[in-house]
């Protein structure tokens, strides 16, 4: 079992950074394909951001590509999400998940394990 914690949402203006954090235990971390999504209110859960376990190979929406930033500490048990020119489009709640298998890591179905989620909003 894989408890994953998310940390540093927040409210920031257009055109603001954020960093997210997640902290994951319970399990080998280093196994798992990471994933970042999001859910904007009244929206579907959406795909943002994937990382390999070696790190080596990274994966994002379109929406967000030149805007955020995925990367992983082995050692610590974490995953971040860096997010630059921010827009209120970007406002959801942002979660991070675990994958083992890593088949298909856009599809949030695949993903065996989830955080509580962390709110970002993003101000006009």
């Amino acid at each position: 079992q894989v408890e994953l914690v998310e940390s540093g949402g927040g409210m920031v203006p257009a055109g603001g950074s954020l960093r997210l954090s997640c902290a994951a235990s319970g399990g080998t971390f280093s196994r798992y394909y990471m994933g970042w999504f999001r859910r904007a209110p009244g929206k579907e859960r959406e795909f943002v951001a994937a990382i390999s376990r070696s790190i080596i190979t990274t994966y994002y929406a379109d929406s967000v590509k030149g805007r955020f930033t995925i990367s992983r500490d082995n050692a610590k048990n974490m995953v971040f999400l860096q997010m630059i020119s921010l827009r209120p489009e970007d406002t959801a709640v942002y979660y991070c998940a675990a994958d083992l298998a890593g088949s298909y890591l856009r599809n949030p179905a695949t993903y065996d394990y989830w955080g509580q989620g962390t709110q970002v909003t993003v101000s006009s």
